[in-house]
């Protein structure tokens, strides 16, 4: 009985300190520990803020907007070093001469990669397509690529970007109580732009969707696209179908999220930072309801019968 009554005794000491202590974790009001600058934002904790370009404000990054590549850059004068340049280097340096007649030459820039975890880490030589440095042509070399990181995000949202395609099954008619399936089909794209006179290689990725059923249902974002089923199994239940309790015309529609990343004149790719949103036109569906009726008459000795193909309803 002592045994039992210390264990007693002893749980519950256990419980009342995980109480206290889930209680102290309750109250704790959000405070700026675990704060520090990270490559194209702050992280706070596990999250990380960005600063919006067009409103100024800092705004947390979605998941979709999370850079799958590990690695951070930067680019270097080809015979820098430190602040001072190697004059044995100036000789078989790049030539970046004028892009146009008239024009001025540019900055022979070798690019560097880090492991972007890292605070302090060690920069080496990012191998290029060409194995050769790159060129930047812009009076003040070593400020363009952050100037290009603040413009990156506004220029992304203008472009061309095709939404996805939005899918009904069936379509342009379903049935109400009945499995609709609702999917998007969008491709990853790539677009050329000239930026601060760089030529700027943009590549868009598709992320989340968010579906809108026009009953007042929705669902996203989410990762799901969903897609097109055979026709023998419309009415099964997918992860972006929707179930119409009503009857009537109903607007469908999605607006796709896309992330991308950016190569300055053949550099590596970098992150944007932030995501674009983009609708696409929606589609009409007529949600119908069915109705069973039993007839007594056989159509083929009756053909005339009711219910029978080309007789009217009573």
């Amino acid at each position: 009985m002592r045994n039992l009554g210390a264990l007693s005794v002893g749980l519950l000491s256990v419980s009342l300190l995980v109480g206290l202590a889930s209680a102290a974790h309750a109250n704790d009001s959000p405070s700026p520990v675990d704060v520090g600058l990270k490559r194209g934002g702050v992280g706070v904790g596990s999250s990380k803020w960005v600063r919006d370009p067009q409103s100024g404000e800092m705004v947390p990054v979605l998941a979709g907007e999370v850079s799958d590549d590990p690695n951070q850059y930067k680019p270097v004068l080809q015979c820098q070093v430190g602040d001072d340049l190697d004059k044995k280097c100036l000789p078989g340096q790049l030539q970046c001469p004028p892009r146009e007649p008239g024009g001025k030459p540019g900055s022979a820039v070798i690019w560097k990669v880090a492991p972007r975890a890292l605070e302090n880490p060690t920069w080496t030589d990012w191998k290029s397509p060409n194995d050769g440095p790159s060129c930047l042509y812009d009076q003040k070399p070593e400020d363009l690529l952050a100037r290009l990181a603040g413009r990156i995000l506004s220029d992304f949202r203008t472009l061309p970007i095709k939404p996805a395609v939005l899918g009904i099954q069936p379509s342009p008619h379903t049935l109400r109580g009945a499995e609709t399936n609702v999917f998007a089909d969008a491709v990853e794209q790539r677009f050329d732009v000239v930026i601060f006179g760089q030529k700027v290689r943009v590549v868009a990725t598709p992320t989340d969707y968010t579906y809108g059923y026009g009953d007042g249902g929705g669902l996203g974002p989410t990762m799901f696209a969903g897609g097109p089923l055979p026709e023998e199994r419309w009415g099964e239940q997918t992860r972006t179908s929707h179930v119409y309790k009503q009857t009537g015309d109903f607007q469908v529609s999605v607006s796709t999220m896309f992330r991308g990343t950016y190569s300055v004149n053949g550099g590596p790719d970098l992150p944007i930072p932030g995501t674009g949103e983009f609708a696409s036109p929606a589609q009409t569906v007529s949600v119908w309801r069915s109705v069973t009726r039993n007839y007594a008459d056989n159509c083929l000795q009756n053909p005339q019968g009711e219910g029978c193909p080309g007789v009217p309803s009573k």
